[in-house]
């Protein structure tokens, strides 16, 4: 028994790099143009914490881009969360686990403490179970209560194979053309009501896809 964990114990280990070398292969090769980065590069330079969003299926390069700063990531406690925990490790994220379905409120809670103290804090709002492209209250109940700003992230990918799941998962292509588009900081009222939370929600989400619609927005010469 000793040895099949350990075989088992070490295929994962593997495993893990394989993937984690073949993701940084394909994301160091992409054509990356930006709109807007400079609101965010004078956030970390004046060591504001802010909170990041964006959606499930653009996470690959989110992810990536953000790697190795002062970044705490909210994962799912599912086995495809599991293996997005290590490689965001791998990342030198801190990971919290915790979804609107299970640990949600403990870890909403420590996503809160980090934003407010330590930590800028990335979030993928539709996630873990989607309905993709709809926000959950996460990001901006963690930007109101730990009062920082929130920071929008649309992703697109030229040349891309999406696949066949709930949130549409879109993989670029080796060498594809890349857009990444932040928004404004969103400043929420840590008092706001119910009712304006909610509608604040909405706005978000509204936003968000704007940014998709234009980062997928590529003409012949880009």
């Amino acid at each position: 028994m000793g040895y099949r964990k350990f075989k088992q114990d070490f295929l994962r280990v593997i495993g893990l790099f394989v993937l984690s070398q073949a993701v940084d292969l394909l994301c160091k090769s992409l054509k990356v143009s930006y709109k807007n980065r400079e609101i965010v590069d004078a956030l970390e330079n004046q060591n504001k914490n802010y909170v990041l969003a964006f959606w499930h299926g653009q996470m690959l390069l989110g992810w990536y881009l953000h790697r190795n700063k002062n970044f705490t990531a909210l994962i799912s406690q599912s086995k495809d969360g599991d293996l997005l925990a290590k490689l965001l490790k791998h990342w030198k994220y801190n990971v919290v686990r915790g979804s609107s379905s299970k640990g949600g409120d403990v870890a909403l809670g420590m996503m809160v403490d980090y934003a407010k103290n330590n930590e800028s804090v990335v979030i993928t709002p539709d996630g873990p179970r989607g309905p993709a492209n709809k926000m959950k209250a996460g990001a901006v109940v963690i930007a109101k209560k730990s009062k920082v700003p929130l920071i929008l992230v649309g992703v697109g990918y030229k040349k891309k194979r999406i696949l066949k799941s709930w949130d549409r998962f879109e993989v670029p292509k080796f060498f594809s053309g890349a857009k990444v588009i932040y928004s404004s900081p969103v400043l929420l009222k840590e008092d706001l009501s119910f009712s304006d939370t909610s509608e604040a929600i909405l706005n978000c989400e509204q936003k968000l896809n704007e940014l998709q619609i234009e980062a997928n927005n590529f003409d012949n010469k880009t």
